[in-house]
């Protein structure tokens, strides 16, 4: 109907010069008159000149004062010739409406409030509600004055909007009516003889064909972000820790590492604890002993932290806050056997009770590495780091001494950023604690050094991703995940 409405009228005038005003007197759907002229266009039927126009639309609240009226004058009307007290007034209108009307009729000199007597008083015996009446001739299609435009759009009232339409001519290939090009050469044409005289519709040799599809990775799961950690982990000669249990005990997840059960990490606003099953069965009672003495009274050196320590603490279920759960288990298993050097490392989801925003979730993936072997020292935990840092082209770090419950010293790791020209927090280290490890029963000249660091903010870097919520998460653009295929194959 639009197609054949733009042809026929081009017939008889030289020119549409306005899509808009076409589609009104035509009764026509402006939007679907633009797609038909885009294709018209395209096929050489016409020629479509951009229209461009700024209109003004009302907002939200400037729907709702051409509705009922503006503040100022719901506060004159409210006010009674011989005045008002300022509580009364309150009382009849909205907060909102009482504040914008207040500024607003006392800006006209429509009102008048004495401070003393707190009372408010008409100052004119009529008023018009020009903003009212400026909103209705908006919608209505009319142009008001540049005054009451400017005035309007200081209160954000009415707001400024692109309108988009063509002008439209004959164009080279111009016909009243479009022809209909045969796609297909059929058995039928050649037994009819139609075939003769029928138009075929040009081969396009630069077209693509379908896309093929194929299996996709999550940025998260590709060799260039998480392989690539696990690659140089491996390269360095670590193991990898089995982090297949989500579900962890508090006693794993925080009385292990000599982190106090008064923490606030510990409170439900920052942990996830489990209902069903809420607690703990198994746990090695000679270690939890140990592990309860020394956070009371201390020993190994420490003063301990001097509180009653509750053993329903330690059996509380909950989802892991981090990684370093599965560590303190493999340090305590390690420990049970005759000593060996170790070095391990673990790439895994974590959970934390946060509120979500463009950089936090819910949940999220650590990166963590550790050495356990002897005479260890802070040099040492500085080599390893920028060993590793630097396999991932981080060769300008920078440490800066940091608070962790289990570990001492620690230090946060930052690098300089070349596009953000600047420093940049990148993970967290530092050597465990005498109170973690000794207990455990680990020699005492063994010491453990660790590092920790999220998998999610290399990768935002890498793929350009500044909301969180865009790399993981329901939020998730799948385009996002087929535009990064398992491989590529070609042939060459």
């Amino acid at each position: 109907m639009e197609e054949e409405a733009i042809l026929s009228h081009l017939q008889d005038h030289e020119e549409i010069a306005d899509s808009g005003q076409f589609a009104a007197e035509k009764g026509l759907d402006h939007d679907k008159v633009v797609n038909v002229i885009k294709s018209l266009h395209g096929y050489g039927y016409i020629v479509a000149q951009d229209i461009k126009r700024e209109t003004l639309v009302l907002t939200e609240e400037g729907e709702t004062y051409a509705a009922v009226g503006s503040p100022e004058i719901h506060l004159f009307m409210a006010i009674p010739p011989e005045g008002i007290s300022r509580e009364a007034l309150e009382q009849r209108l909205d907060t909102s409406v009482f504040k914008i009307g207040c500024a607003q009729a006392s800006k006209l000199k429509w009102v008048e409030y004495d401070k003393k007597k707190k009372i408010f008083s008409r100052q004119v015996q009529h008023v018009e509600d020009r903003v009212k009446d400026v909103l209705i001739q908006i919608k209505d299609g009319q142009a008001p004055g540049p005054e009451d435009v400017r005035a309007l759009k200081t209160r954000k009232l009415i707001a400024p909007q692109i309108w988009k339409g063509y002008s439209v001519k004959k164009g080279p290939n111009y016909a009243p009516k479009r022809k209909t090009f045969a796609t297909d050469f059929t058995r039928e044409n050649m037994q009819r003889g139609d075939w003769k005289d029928l138009e075929f519709k040009g081969y396009n040799f630069s077209a693509k064909g379908q896309p093929l599809e194929g299996g996709h990775l999550h940025p998260l799961l590709k060799a260039s972000v998480r392989q690539q950690f696990k690659m140089i982990f491996q390269q360095m000669g670590f193991e990898e820790m089995p982090t297949n249990n989500f579900v962890e005990s508090s006693f794993w997840n925080f009385d292990a590492l000599f982190q106090p059960q008064q923490h606030p990490a510990r409170d439900s606003h920052d942990t996830f604890f489990l209902r069903v099953p809420a607690t703990t069965k198994e746990l090695p009672e000679d270690y939890v002993e140990r592990v309860k003495k020394v956070h009371e009274l201390g020993g190994y050196g420490s003063r301990g932290y001097a509180y009653d320590w509750k053993r329903e603490e330690a059996n509380k279920n909950l989802l892991r806050t981090h990684t370093t759960a599965v560590s303190s288990r493999m340090l305590y298993l390690l420990a049970q056997k005759p000593f060996q050097p170790k070095k391990y490392f673990s790439i895994d989801r974590v959970f934390r009770n946060e509120a979500v925003d463009k950089t936090h979730l819910a949940e999220f993936h650590q990166i963590e590495g550790l050495v356990c072997d002897r005479g260890l020292t802070l040099g040492d935990l500085i080599g390893v780091l920028h060993d590793f840092f630097s396999r991932l082209g981080m060769s300008n770090l920078r440490f800066k001494p940091a608070y962790n419950p289990y570990t001492e010293p620690s230090m946060e790791i930052f690098s300089y950023h070349e596009g953000f020209k600047k420093w940049v927090e990148i993970g967290n280290s530092g050597i465990f604690r005498p109170e973690m490890l000794l207990p455990m029963g680990l020699p005492e000249d063994v010491s453990v050094i660790a590092w920790g660091l999220s998998l999610e903010r290399p990768t935002m870097i890498l793929y350009g991703v500044d909301n969180i919520r865009d790399l993981f998460g329901h939020k998730v653009d799948l385009g996002l995940i087929k535009r990064n295929p398992i491989c590529r194959l070609g042939i060459y």
